[in-house]
Parts: structure tokens; sequence; C-alpha cells
């Protein structure tokens, strides 16, 4: 996959050709998995949201409506509107998830209470950034994106993603902070 050409990709994908479709997949999907597990914390949930975004690039080529430019960009613009939307739906049906592995034989049980409490810190104070703090991090962080790709999928100039990942980091160690103080 080391020579694959997006416009070719594109053109393939618009005559819905098999080939270019099983291509664009295997180049793809572990970058929008990845960028899905990064924003749930939730494997098997990113499985289904990953295949989901191909699912509806399929849907929006047959209808015509697929991308025209930059692949990737929407492919991961549209997992951020799924992620969205689950997180939208979580919030007002909250759950609980029980550990299947809760008598693993781990580190000492104070050792495993405070990475689990430092998770749990992190993770509260994750969700209290705006959704496109949240999107700017899963993308610098958990894709490894450069702040040029970052700016892309965005559609905002780099030093705009800059600004913005700078008050999202912020505000995490603020809110950190404040954790670590009570």
């Amino acid at each position: 996959m080391q020579n694959f050409d997006e416009s070719q990709a594109l053109d393939g994908l618009r005559n819905l050709d098999s080939q270019a479709i099983g291509a664009v997949y295997d180049q793809y999907f572990p970058a929008v998995y990845r960028y899905v597990r990064y924003r749930l914390n939730d494997e098997q949930l990113a499985e289904d949201i990953a295949s989901d975004v191909f699912m509806r690039l399929l849907e929006a080529l047959q209808s015509m409506r697929g991308p025209q430019t930059n692949l990737k960009a929407w492919l991961l613009s549209t997992a951020s509107h799924i992620v969205a939307d689950h997180l939208r739906r979580a919030y007002r049906r909250p759950t609980e998830a029980l550990s299947e592995n809760q008598l693993d034989s781990a580190p000492a049980p104070h050792d495993e209470f405070d990475r689990r409490e430092q998770a749990r810190n992190f993770r509260q104070a994750y969700t209290q950034l705006t959704p496109e703090q949240q999107h700017v991090l899963a993308l610098r962080f958990g894709q490894g994106f450069s702040l040029e790709e970052t700016s892309s999928v965005l559609k905002k100039n780099v030093n705009a993603v800059k600004a913005l990942q700078f008050r999202a980091l912020a505000a995490l160690q603020r809110s950190i902070g404040e954790v670590d103080h009570e």
C-alpha cells in the first residue's frame, strides 16, 4: 500500500470499483479506528463505529454525495460526527461499564487504585473540554497528526489549530490540577 494514490482511489470509489473500495478500507481503517478509539476508549465500540464510517462512505458514493477531494479528512470528519452522536446519546443515558478482569493478577491494589483514579480524573477532565478541543487532541495525540493534517481535517488554519490545542491542554491541566488539590 505504499504507492496509494488518493485521486486514483477516489475515481475508483466513484465507479464503485470493489478493488478501490478494498484499497481505501485497508489504507484508512486503522487511522479511523485509532481516532475513534482515542475519543471513546472502547475497543469494540471503536471497531463498530469505524466500520460504520465506511458503510456511510459507500452510501454517500451510491447517492453521489461522496468525497470529492481529501478522502482521509472526509472519513475522519464522518467519524467525528458519529462519535459526537454517540456521546450525545451516552450523555442522555449514562452507563457504568464493569471491568471483565477486576480480579486479574495486577499490580498492588493501591497502585492499581492510583492508576485508575488518575485515568478517571483525566477522562473527567477530558469530557469537560469542548467537542472541538476533544477533536483536536484526538487528532494530534491519538492519531499523531501533524498540525497541517489537523488543520485540514478541522478546516482551520495552522495557527488556529495551535491556539485550540494550547487552550485544550491548558484546560486539561487546570481541571486535573483542581482535582489534585481537593
